[in-house]
């Protein structure tokens, strides 16, 4: 049963010292009841997120994420434009039916309202999107190395996707088309030789708040790691105009010169593509005949998507083919697989 928010602002006193609490209300949440949220007001004016996690794979999220809050100092917040919330304090809560015990954290709330990518349109917000996104890649990686958190190369992400496609094409389920598409990409070795960044990791709208046509605060950096900036940049392309896409990328561009967006662009594509085959597998995984038949479905719909554009291959000489937004229209129908799966690990939903 979830924590009523009068409950959830007594666990926030109890986990902050000198906290005067004046007003609770409850937070809603589209991360499927992974958290119980409150936002507090403070006699003196200021905000406060409450977060109870309500899986272990919460627990685990929220825990990386404290770390990954920790590890992003001063010194690289100064770098960003945006604001991120800070750790302020937590409590432990003793589980009543033996299960181990959940922490009750208080963060710092970020201001600003959500992104929609469904009414992301050409104006300033892309390219201010496109700018934010930069700033972090642009950070030192020094800082995630010294914080103990993942470094992923670009020889580990390619290993990472044919382990998926290999996976995948086991099961005899997955369309020839897609299976040669992916193997062209993974096969250009010029796709591959890339620069690792800093990345946030679980970037999407969701992620970004906004205050008229700005970027001010991005939130769920539970997946910060040194990796592929593609990922970050992958959700953009199921923006509804294609114009909007060409100002993110040429904003990332102009703010991290030397950046290749076209092979940015490439392999953002293709880790969208894979996400079906993700699906796939997680029904074979959780023996789900429910899953594998809708991933099968999706999968389908995809290579109709693939066979009807003249380009056909993620092969470095061809630009972006798939329609990204179908592909991510049928995943957001879809049950969350698991929090490090789909990210939707963010403080302020």
């Amino acid at each position: 049963m979830a924590r009523s928010h009068l409950t959830l602002a007594a666990l926030a006193t109890s986990a902050v010292a000198g906290l005067d609490v004046a007003a609770a209300q409850p937070f809603t949440s589209n991360r499927h009841g992974d958290f119980d949220t409150a936002l507090l007001t403070a006699r003196d004016g200021s905000h406060y997120l409450v977060r109870v996690p309500n899986s272990d794979a919460a627990e685990a999220a929220q825990t990386a994420e404290l770390s990954a809050l920790t590890a992003l100092s001063s010194g690289a917040r100064t770098r960003l434009p945006f604001a991120l919330t800070s750790f302020v304090g937590q409590t432990m809560l003793r589980s009543r039916d033996g299960r181990a015990a959940r922490r009750a954290t208080v963060y710092e709330f970020v201001y600003g309202r959500r992104v929609r990518l469904e009414r992301l349109f050409p104006g300033v917000l892309p390219e201010s999107i496109g700018g934010a996104i930069a700033a972090i890649h642009t950070l030192p990686t020094s800082f995630v190395i010294d914080a103990g958190l993942p470094v992923v190369t670009a020889i580990d992400s390619l290993r990472s996707v044919v382990g998926v496609m290999d996976r995948a094409a086991a099961t005899s389920l997955v369309p020839a088309p897609l299976l040669s598409r992916w193997e062209s990409a993974t096969d250009d070795t010029a796709l591959w030789q890339y620069q690792p960044s800093v990345i946030h990791g679980a970037m999407n709208a969701d992620a970004l708040l906004q205050s008229e046509d700005r970027v001010v605060g991005v939130l769920g950096w539970s997946d910060l790691r040194v990796g592929d900036p593609a990922r970050d940049l992958s959700w953009i392309l199921s923006a509804p105009s294609p114009d909007t896409v060409d100002q993110v990328l040429d904003a990332y561009a102009e703010a991290r010169p030397g950046s290749d967006v076209n092979e940015l662009r490439r392999r953002a594509m293709l880790y969208a593509e894979l996400e079906l085959a993700k699906w796939l597998l997680f029904g074979f995984d959780t023996k789900d005949s429910g899953v594998v038949d809708d991933a099968v479905a999706m999968l389908d719909v995809l290579v109709q998507s693939v066979q009807g554009h003249t380009a056909g291959a993620l092969a470095h000489e061809t630009g972006p083919i798939l329609d990204v937004d179908e592909v991510e229209r049928m995943l957001d129908q879809r049950p969350q697989v698991a929090l490090d799966q789909r990210s939707r690990n963010s403080l302020s939903e």
